[in-house]
Formats: C-alpha cells, structure tokens, sequence
C-alpha cells in the first residue's frame, strides 16, 4: 500500500510539472520572435496595395486572406468551429453633411462651417437626419455620474434640443485633482460617452468643444471624419438610442458660439463643479445630413493553440487588424491610410506571439486563443461583438492581452502599463520586465483616457482582466527625450494620416520586438497557472468579474 502510495505520488508530481511552466526555461520560444519576419508581415499590411484595410472593401478580403493564411502557416487552428472567421453583421453608414452649419440668434443669423469649424455625422440610417432651429444649451461635461454625486442633466430637459458639451472629465481643466479619478480619465470623460448619454437624455444631437489637451489630438483627427463613411454594428432588430446628429466643434467655433450667445469662456468653467447648472444659449442651430447604408458584414480572425489538463481555459491575445482605408488626400495628394503602426504592427505580432507558443517544447496547460479584430477604428465594434458574443466562455477567460502600436525604434528600458492599478496581470508585466533588467512606467497622460481606446476595453466591460501596454518612452541611446520627440512626431505627423507608413530607413523594430517578448512571457506565465488573475481593488471591472465567475 505504501509502495502504491509512493508510485502515485510520483505521478501526481510528474503530472504537476506538466502543469507548471517551471520545466520551461524563460527563453523558451523567444528565438521564434523574428524581427525580420515582424518586418515583412507589417510591409505588407501597411503595403499601399491593402488599400488601407477598411472593412467592407478590397482591402479587408485580402487582410483577412492574409491573416488565415498567416495563422495556418504558424500552426493555429481555426478559432471557431472549423472557421477562422467570426462573421461581425455590420452596417456602413456614410454621412453626406451641408457645407454650413446656421446659427439663428435673436438678433442675427450667421454660418459655421463645415470641416473648418465642426465636422457632423449620424450613426443612424434614415435617408437624412436634419437640425431645424434646434435649441443649444451648454451642458457641461454632458456627465450623470451617481456614484460622483454628478449630474449636467439636473433641472433641464433636453428632449429635441443640441446639447455643447466639454471633451474629458469635470476637473480637467481646472486640474482639480478631487473630481474623480484626478488626472486619470474615466470613461464619462470619452467622447462615446457623451454622445451615449446626450441619447438617453432625450437630445436631438450632440456637439463636443475640441481640445487638443483634453482630446488627446489636434482638430486634424476630427477632420479625417467629413463626409467618410462610419460602421457600426447592425442595428436592425434592435431598440437603440441615438442623436440624430452627433459631432464636434473647434474651439474657436465654440467661443464664436458663446460670444453669439451674450456669454464667454467663462462659462466653460462653471461646469468645473457639482453644482453646475446646464444653460440656455438662446441660439438655435440648424444643419442636415444626407445618409447612405451598406449593410454587410466584416470578420473577425481567430485562431487558436489547444491546452492540455486545462483547455477549457483560455488566454486571449487580441489586436485589430483595420485602419482608415481611402480618404481624404494629404498634402503630398496621398489618399490611403496605410496604418502601419496603427495596427499593422499589432497584427503582426499576434502571428509572432503565435510562432513563439507553437515552438515551445512543451504544450500548454491552456487554450492560447489569438483574435485579429474588425472595425476598431469606427468604434471597437469588432471586439465589442466578440465580447457580447464570445466563442469561449467569459467566465473561463482567464485574460486578454491587447496588441495595439508597437515601439518600431530602437529598445527602450521601460515599458509603459496604460490602466494602472487596473489588474493584478501589471503585476505578472513587472515581474517579466525585471528579469531582463527593464521596468514597468506608466502612462504620463492618464487623462486621455487610452484605457477606454482601444480592444481590451470591450473584455474589461465583461469582467476579463486585461493588460494594454505603450510603447516606452526611455530609449537605450537616445533617452526618455528622444522617446518623447519619436511619440510627439507620430501623434502630430503620422496619427490617422496617410503618413503612417513603413519607414525602412529608421524602423528598425527592434523595440517592437523586445515588447513582444514581454507580452508573450506574462501569457506564458499564466498558460500553465491554476489561478485566475484578478483586478485590483479600485478598478470598476472587479464587480463585474465577480459576478460573472458566481454565475
């Protein structure tokens, strides 16, 4: 009996390691990470022949060509079913707005105009949707936050009317660091929000005063929007509520307005407190928009590594594989929005991370699940479509590790954490960044809210903790102020313009390369864990984590 008991322990120990990735060394599957097979994959969904990877053209068919292919070639199996394809109902919506916008005052007419001072849409589907001497009112932040004792809707009702609402958080202009979470934007600070909110309010259309600071990004990325076509998931079927307009305005353009309306900047800053009272302008707006639908559908692509003891559990790493497609030309008369940075490099790291797990010499414990999503640009829909619809369980999700612009430069020392103190999976990027002597930093502008900007925001909104990362900014050679001249310049130059191409004479991506590394440690780390990472105490996922588990 005791020889029994001894020959099953052996086996319950054998049996263990293979469930522990302490068999594995920590370079196990880092030679697969190739800087020069990333190059050539990201050479060639930036290439001018993708046209700009915009879902529902030629561009996507060779896209999602490519990406199945690609995820054969590394070993993956299809993701869903028999399919590397997850099918996302979509609707095209292009907005055909007038050249003016009519401001009627009790005393005066005059016009905005279009693409210069504002830049409207709809992401409804009616043939055209049309301001008619709306009433403006400035509302604030446009924010009902129970939980902050804040409410820009109290004492009004807005039904029919335009509401001029602030971009970001109440206190981030003053910089009142006891309204909310500080200089940590929350999703009530996104411009998804206002325009969401100013719906449930009743409102005909809602108007966001841009600002470079609180935006995150000149009125030029605005502008990228006129008359361009938006998608959005297919809304047939379902109750929805939505403006009929919904937009921005320049800064000047919203000083023009209050100075139409008798008022000045100074009314801008009573919104800065809980007492805020949302005002009349006593000016009216009038505008329209033509609309024209496409309904189709575009895919997500997902390809997956069975586990072992443990494959119903499952590792997510995601990255969107769409960018901006044919548009409006540059000042060099280039019209596609190549997005080689945004997102050809995260796409093609999903193929490395996926070579780099293929090569280990020992199986994971659990199902490594890689999914290239749609429709990121025109609202994260594609993932938001995975996370209301999830192949794989949510509750047997263990994490989502998001793949979103990577450091195309030279390495940097640090690795940036977007979120922090969101999840315990920071902690598991700490731990890796140590071992080959870099450190974990955190975002220097929290108040842009990048934690609600990218994919990993739609498996937070279910409860999977999730990890998104920067590009560092402390550079071996050149240091933190080459790292911040590099981010400044893309932001600036290269952002959602048609100059986000491969660079072949500095894009060296020997960054991208080290960053990857890093994410595909933590995802190997927790491919043979038992437990499940949590999110911190703080983070407003934690409740919606617990409760998904208990179900």
């Amino acid at each position: 009996m005791k020889k029994l008991t001894f020959i099953a322990c052996i086996g319950l120990m054998i049996g263990s390691c293979k469930n522990s990735s302490s068999n594995l060394s920590d370079a196990a599957g880092l030679d697969a990470i190739s800087v020069e097979h990333l190059k050539n994959n990201i050479k060639t969904l930036a290439s001018d022949e993708f046209e700009g990877r915009k879902p529902f053209t030629t561009g996507e068919s060779k896209t999602i060509a490519f990406l199945e292919k690609s995820f054969q070639e590394a070993g993956l199996q299809p993701g869903n079913g028999a399919s590397y394809l997850q099918q996302v109902p979509m609707v095209n919506i292009t907005s055909y707005a007038g050249a003016n916008m009519s401001v009627k005052t009790p005393t005066q007419t005059f016009s905005l105009k279009g693409f210069d001072d504002y830049v409207i849409w709809t992401e409804k589907t009616e043939k055209s949707v049309s301001f008619n001497q709306n009433e403006l009112v400035f509302a604030g932040y446009g924010v009902v936050a129970p939980e902050y004792g804040w409410n820009d809707y109290k004492d009004i009702d807005v039904k029919g009317k335009v509401v001029l609402v602030l971009v970001n958080d109440p206190g981030f202009y003053s910089k009142n660091e006891s309204l909310f979470k500080g200089d940590t934007m929350t999703y009530y600070g996104r411009w998804t929000y206002k325009f969401e909110e100013a719906a449930r309010q009743g409102a005909k259309g809602c108007l966001i005063i841009h600002h470079d600071e609180g935006a995150a990004y000149p009125f030029s990325v605005v502008q990228n929007s006129w008359n361009a076509s938006k998608l959005r998931l297919d809304p047939r079927g379902k109750q929805e509520q939505l403006c009929d307009i919904v937009g921005w305005v320049s800064f000047d353009a919203a000083k023009q307005l209050l100075t139409a309306a008798g008022k000045d900047s100074s009314l801008l800053a009573t919104a800065e407190t809980a007492d805020f009272k949302a005002t009349p302008l006593n000016l009216t707006v009038s505008a329209k928009i033509d609309v024209k639908t496409q309904y189709n559908s575009s895919y997500n692509v997902v390809g997956m590594i069975p586990g072992t003891t443990q494959k119903d559990e499952y590792i997510i790493y995601t990255a969107h594989w769409d960018h901006l497609g044919i548009g409006k030309a540059d000042e060099k008369g280039d019209t596609i929005y190549n997005g080689a940075l945004d997102n050809a490099t995260g796409t093609a790291a999903l193929i490395e991370v996926a070579r780099a797990f293929k090569s280990l010499p020992q199986e994971t414990a659990r199902t490594i699940v890689f999914l290239a999503v749609t429709a990121e640009e025109q609202g994260l829909w594609g993932s938001a479509y995975y996370a209301n619809n999830p192949i794989f369980p949510v509750k047997k999700t263990v994490a989502n590790i998001n793949m979103d612009i990577l450091n195309p430069f030279e390495k940097t020392t640090d690795i940036i954490v977007v979120g922090r103190g969101q999840s315990e999976l920071e902690d598991y990027l700490e731990e890796a960044a140590k071992k080959v002597g870099r450190y974990v930093a955190f975002e220097n502008s929290p108040s842009s809210g990048f934690y609600y900007r990218s994919d990993h925001f739609n498996f937070a909104k279910v409860g999977i903790p999730a990890l998104y990362t920067e590009v560092g900014i402390d550079m071996v050679t050149k240091g933190k102020e080459g790292g911040e001249a590099a981010k400044k310049e893309y932001t600036n130059s290269r952002y959602h313009r048609p100059g986000d191409e491969f660079d072949e004479n500095t894009w060296t991506m020997e960054g991208a390369v080290e960053d990857i590394k890093l994410l595909f440690q933590v995802g190997k780390k927790l491919a043979f864990e038992k437990s499940f990472p949590g999110w911190k105490e703080g983070s407003e996922f934690k409740a919606i984590r617990e409760a998904s588990l208990k179900k």
